[in-house]
């Protein structure tokens, strides 16, 4: 996953400005780094939550299965204590 950083324009707008050129280069390449390691991308956020979803939905029928369970436990005692 990476974002597009048109690191040789920034290069050309880095010696517009009279930066050295080897310090027009490092710049253009750090940004380029930070950008790429600290964005993401639309897929990959749209994976994401597709993944966290599916977790929640997991995480529902796991809660609904058990409180059915739970539900039918205190029937079955009530129908005990009735009788």
């Amino acid at each position: 996953m990476t974002a597009a950083v048109d690191t040789l324009k920034l290069y050309e707008r880095l010696k517009a400005a009279d930066l050295p050129e080897k310090a027009a280069k490092e710049i253009a390449e750090v940004i380029k780094d930070t950008v790429d390691e600290r964005l993401v991308t639309k897929e990959y956020l749209d994976v994401r939550l597709a993944e966290l979803k599916a977790e929640i939905v997991t995480s529902i029928i796991k809660w609904v299965a058990a409180m059915l369970v739970a539900q039918a436990a205190v029937i079955a005692a009530l129908v005990k204590l009735i009788q």
